[in-house]
C-alpha cells in the first residue's frame, strides 16, 4: 500500500474534443514521474460496465431518457466501487474519460431531464465521490463533430443525436464549470495538443504537491 494519497482526475467534453489524447499524454508524463496510473472510462471500465456500454451507446432503438440515466448510474456505481476507490486507496492516480458531469450534461440537459436530479442520482451511485480536478475540453460543436474518426463504423446513439442536442450539452458543461471553478480546468480544445498538455501538467503538478 502506497503512503502517497491517490488522486482522481476526470476528462470531460463533447465529441471530438481530444479527451483520450490528453489523458494518454498525462498518463505518459505521470508514469515518467514514477506514479502508478489507472486509465479508465465511463461507461465501461469493468466487465459489467462494458455490457452496459453496449446498451447505452450501441443499441439501436429508443431507450427512455430516465432508463438511460439509470443505466449510466448503475455503471458508475459498480465502476467506482470496484475500480476507482480501490485504486485511490492504493495511492494510485485515476485518469477517467467521463464521469458524473457527463450524465448531468447529456442525460440531464441533453435529454431534458432534471439536471439536479441526475446529479443527485450520480452522487448517490458514487457514494459522493468527486474528482480533485475535471479537465473540460471545450470546442465548437461543428468542429468537434468534424474531428470524429470517419472510419468509425459502429453506431453511437449519442453521436447520432442532432446538433441542437450537442449544443445543449456544451452549454451544460460550461455552466457546470462556472458553478465549480475550483474543480474545473476549462481549456479551448482548438489550441495545439502539446500546449494543452502543458497546462494540464501544471495544474496536476500543483495538486500532487
Amino acid at each position: 500500500m502506497s503512503t502517497r494519497p491517490g488522486l482522481f482526475l476526470t476528462f470531460e467534453g463533447g465529441d471530438g474534443t481530444g479527451k483520450s489524447t490528453q489523458a494518454a499524454l498525462l498518463e505518459q508524463w505521470l508514469v515518467a514521474q514514477g506514479r502508478t496510473v489507472v486509465r479508465t472510462r465511463e461507461p465501461g471500465g469493468t466487465d459489467v460496465g462494458d455490457e452496459i456500454r453496449e446498451i447505452v451507446l450501441h443499441r439501436r432503438g429508443h431507450i427512455a431518457p430516465r432508463a438511460e440515466a439509470l443505466l449510466y448510474a448503475a455503471d458508475r456505481a459498480h465502476h467506482v466501487a470496484t475500480v476507482v476507490r480501490p485504486a485511490l486507496a492504493r495511492g494510485e492516480i485515476v485518469l477517467q474519460d467521463r464521469y458524473l458531469d457527463s450524465s448531468v450534461a447529456y442525460q440531464g440537459v441533453g435529454r431534458e431531464l432534471d439536471a439536479a436530479e441526475v446529479r443527485e442520482l450520480s452522487l448517490w451511485a458514487a457514494e459522493g465521490l468527486l474528482p480533485a480536478m475535471t479537465v473540460l475540453l471545450d470546442l465548437d460543436v461543428a468542429i468537434g463533430r468534424s474531428r470524429l474518426d470517419e472510419s468509425r463504423t459502429r453506431y453511437d446513439r449519442l453521436e447520432a443525436e442532432a446538433a441542437e442536442f450537442h449544443s445543449r450539452v456544451r452549454e451544460a458543461y460550461l455552466s457546470l464549470a462556472a458553478d465549480e471553478p475550483d474543480r474545473f480546468l476549462v481549456l479551448d480544445a482548438s489550441r495545439p495538443i502539446d500546449e494543452l498538455a502543458l497546462v494540464i501538467r501544471g495544474r496536476v503538478s500543483a495538486l500532487l504537491q
